[in-house]
């Protein structure tokens, strides 16, 4: 039925439009497909366009937020990593297809981009690959893994899902935490903690 396929997009789209390191958007997608038994190419294609268009709405309000609850100078902090990213935009497009092609939780690359500033026409179309490529694996691998079910509800609280949580919020705390200014020109690192206004 159409409206099990708008609960693959609507739930991609909610996790990934959140600024929290949640589940992956393709655990709900796997999920749905085994509920509903739907077709696999087209949970992808819909869960996929679910997943950009939360990662780019997320892009447009960081800043809003990062303005309204972050000190000027985190958010110049973050703003010069994003410029450095920018620099070099094959660069920085090759950085965002790898890291969205590895079991990474992109929350924090999409909120430092987001509070950088940077135009969703960097981000996006390496996101799109990355996310279509890695998606498509995990969904027939989740597909594969339905005839073991019991495992799939036993590993959500595996330790590989609590270290990709673990691993999310990290990367946030750094990306949040890190002078990274000082970092990149002097080498040398420093924490500060007085980041909210």
């Amino acid at each position: 039925m159409w409206w099990h396929y708008l609960l693959v997009f609507l739930g991609a789209l909610l996790l990934d439009i959140t600024p929290l390191p949640l589940a992956p958007a393709f655990t709900i997608m796997v999920f749905l497909q085994i509920v509903f038994n739907l077709n696999v190419w087209w949970v992808i294609i819909i869960g996929v366009a679910g997943s950009v268009l939360g990662r780019y709405i997320l892009l447009l309000y960081t800043p809003l937020l990062s303005e309204k609850y972050l000190k000027k100078s985190k958010n110049e902090d973050i703003k010069y990593l994003g410029n450095k990213m920018n620099e070099n935009k094959w660069k920085g497009f090759l950085v965002v297809l790898t890291y969205s092609l590895l079991p990474l939780p992109t929350t924090p690359l999409f909120i430092g981009a987001g509070i950088s500033k940077i135009k969703p026409i960097y981000i996006i179309p390496a996101f799109l690959i990355g996310k279509f490529t890695s998606d498509t694996i995990a969904i027939h691998l989740g597909k594969y893994a339905a005839e073991n079910a019991s495992s799939i509800l036993e590993n959500l609280v595996s330790w590989q899902s609590i270290a990709s949580i673990s691993l999310g919020l990290l990367m946030i705390f750094g990306l949040f935490f890190i002078n990274w200014r000082k970092l990149v020109q002097t080498k040398k690192l420093e924490l500060n903690f007085k980041i909210f206004k």
